[in-house]
């Protein structure tokens, strides 16, 4: 066995520890079901089960990204105490937030290491074996939502990577798993080609380079659309459930912010207290308007689709493209015909208010803040009084810190 196949083996315990819980009907009759033996696990043979878990870590990953991605840019307001989630929406994460390092960071690095260990090991048919095509398309999008999210990055222990290193890593692993889904041949590689597709086309704009994202954007095959999918099951909520459910039902942490609370828009779906029994964690946040987009723990949440494509196609190709789509968003969502200014600013305004809509809980709308700010509107502004009374004015933060248990324990981090 080489070096690689042995680091593997040992690593692989920890991308499986999210799997064990749920692996005996019986858990009572193992003596610590969080334990596995690392020498017991074939790198070859267990590979669909890493890359499986690789997937999962992300999709439990994503989940905790929307949320706190939809207070920091407005979508939601915190309907909780809980300082350090009110931070996310005063536009004021400290580097100390425990809440910060440990649903956020804590689980980016897990989901960036699980699919990373799958690509490390030495697996047969290697241009065409669909674990990699997996483990690469999954492993881009955790790089791609680390650059959209934090300030700076971290892969696996090693050094601060900017926001450019970053995506260009997403740029890599599209890349890869484009190539081996499509060359795989079978419906499960294509379908990853496509997802990798999607969001190859979304590194590519937010790193600026609006050719290559035009072109990775009309790769994608009309009507492709992808959505992530949980259980409702109560031992493994944690992991396997909607989060955004989790956190409107069981918590009362979101409360559809004003801006989004539209009538006559199927995108934007919400009950009114009026509508629903259940209660914010906080009752200073004011009237809980409870999102409806996710109504239960196995609401599924969309990863890539034609119509993100569609939206990078338009912004990357000019002002008559975005009319067009808009014109087309607008149309098939019950809005009246745009009447408003049409310079290039205003345009790409609505366009980003059209894709809010569209995409709204998804975690995509903080990547477009960070990209074109001016046309993200609706984000809350520095200097202005938090919603709710006893906190600090809202902050001037448009990236994520990283975390102190990050810095004070990777080498890489000098020591103050």
């Amino acid at each position: 066995m080489n070096n690689i196949q042995r680091t593997a083996r040992a690593g692989a315990v920890a991308a499986l520890l999210g799997l064990s819980l749920g692996a005996c009907d019986d858990f009572l009759t193992v003596k610590n079901p969080n334990i596995i033996n690392a020498s017991a696990i074939n790198p070859v043979q267990d590979a669909p089960t890493l890359a499986a878990s690789a997937q999962q870590n992300f999709a439990a990953t994503l989940g905790w990204f929307a949320m706190y991605q939809s207070w920091f840019v407005g979508e939601t307001l915190v309907a909780e105490t809980f300082p350090t989630r009110n931070e996310f929406g005063q536009r004021t994460v400290l580097n100390t937030n425990g809440s910060h390092a440990g649903e956020l960071w804590g689980n980016i690095s897990v989901s960036l290491a699980s699919s990373a260990l799958v690509l490390d090991l030495e697996l047969p048919e290697p241009t065409t074996n669909i674990n990699y095509a997996r483990a690469a398309a999954f492993n881009g999008y955790s790089f791609l939502l680390m650059a959209e999210s934090f300030c700076e990055g971290v892969s696996r222990g090693g050094p601060s990577l900017s926001t450019a290193q970053m995506l260009d890593s997403a740029v890599a692993k599209f890349t890869q798993a484009i190539s081996v889904g499509t060359a795989n041949g079978s419906t499960a590689g294509v379908q990853l080609a496509n997802i990798a597709k999607v969001g190859l086309a979304r590194a590519q704009l937010q790193a600026g380079r609006g050719a290559q994202a035009i072109a990775a954007a009309q790769s994608v095959p009309a009507g492709f659309s992808f959505s992530l999918t949980y259980l409702d099951d109560p031992a493994q909520r944690n992991r396997l459930g909607n989060r955004l459910w989790q956190f409107t039902l069981d918590r009362g942490s979101i409360t559809v912010a004003p801006a989004f609370r539209i009538d006559g828009d199927p995108r934007i779906r919400f009950k009114t207290p009026a509508q629903h029994n259940l209660a914010p964690q906080d009752p200073s946040s004011g009237p809980f308007f409870i999102q409806d987009k996710y109504p239960a723990f196995n609401s599924g949440i969309r990863l890539a689709s034609k119509l993100e494509a569609d939206y990078i196609e338009a912004e990357a190709t000019g002002t008559a493209a975005q009319l067009t789509l808009i014109a087309a968003r607008r149309a098939a969502n019950n809005q009246p015909v745009y009447s408003g200014a049409t310079t290039p600013a205003a345009v790409l305004t609505e366009l980003m208010e059209q894709k809010g809509r569209d995409f709204y809980l998804e975690a995509k709308r903080m990547g477009d803040f960070r990209r074109i700010p001016a046309a993200v509107l609706n984000v809350p502004v520095p200097g202005t009084p938090y919603f709710k009374p006893g906190f600090s004015p809202v902050g001037n933060q448009t990236c994520w810190p990283l975390p102190l248990t990050e810095t004070d324990n990777n080498t890489n981090f000098p020591r103050s």
